[in-house]
């Protein structure tokens, strides 16, 4: 199963006008692709860019409601059906390898890995950072899978605009957070590409890769006020 990063209107997403990148990079080398997912649509779903954006409003209202002693501003941002959208994949290796990058840095006492590994919630900095009583400085990357484009400093589990539990942060607090991790680690440019060096299976490499993804996508989250969501 891979794992992509999605940022676009949820309408765009769940209407399903979008290519991961696995399927565009087949798509422009001629080669036949299909994404399989782990719980397939009904063929009874509704695919309406009308429907579906009203349904993403609704669900977005009754958040905002939930929310609104919390926030200091509403929950705003652009649910057009055809509105740009960007995506990029880190896969397993690459997101757990920005997550253990933060819990490490913030728990140094802990040895870095030295290989790539997709089980970043057995390590033992994962597990100190993201408890529940750790004051950490990276909070919005640890378990949240949908970021919104509005400035909150909290993550908060909420059902998703199709009634998934989920865990949310803010994509402007991740932005902040990643740029501060960066800043502590590898110092790389957010407008920079990742070069996939022969690195074998060094954990270097993916959390590189990781970070280098996440930083270019929760900055293209902030600068077009969409959501930003992992897709797996």
């Amino acid at each position: 199963m891979a794992l992509d990063i999605y940022v676009g209107s949820l309408t765009r997403y769940y209407v399903g006008k979008w290519e991961t990148a696995g399927a565009r990079y087949a798509r422009e080398q001629g080669i036949p692709y299909q994404t399989v997912r782990p719980h397939p649509e009904s063929h009874d779903a509704v695919t309406d860019p009308v429907v579906v954006k009203e349904a993403v409003q609704g669900w977005r209202s009754s958040l905002e409601a939930g929310l609104r002693q919390h926030l200091s501003t509403g929950l705003s941002w652009e649910e057009e059906a055809d509105s740009p959208y960007f995506t990029d994949r880190p896969a397993w290796d690459g997101y757990a390898g920005l997550v253990l990058l933060a819990a490490h840095t913030e728990c140094p006492e802990f040895p870095l890995p030295e290989c790539a590994t997709a089980e970043w919630d057995k390590d033992d900095a994962y597990q100190a950072a993201a408890s529940r009583d750790f004051k950490s400085r990276f909070s919005h990357l640890y378990d949240v899978v949908i970021w919104l484009p509005c400035r909150f400093s909290f993550k908060f589990k909420a059902p998703d605009a199709v009634g998934t539990q989920v865990w949310f942060g803010s994509s402007l607090e991740l932005l902040d957070e990643l740029r501060r991790l960066n800043e502590e680690t590898y110092r790389i440019s957010s407008d920079r590409k990742f070069e996939d060096a022969d690195e074998g299976n060094r954990f270097d490499k993916s959390a590189r890769l990781g970070l280098e993804m996440f930083l270019r996508l929760a900055q293209l989250s902030v600068e077009h006020q969409l959501p930003m969501k992992l897709d797996y």
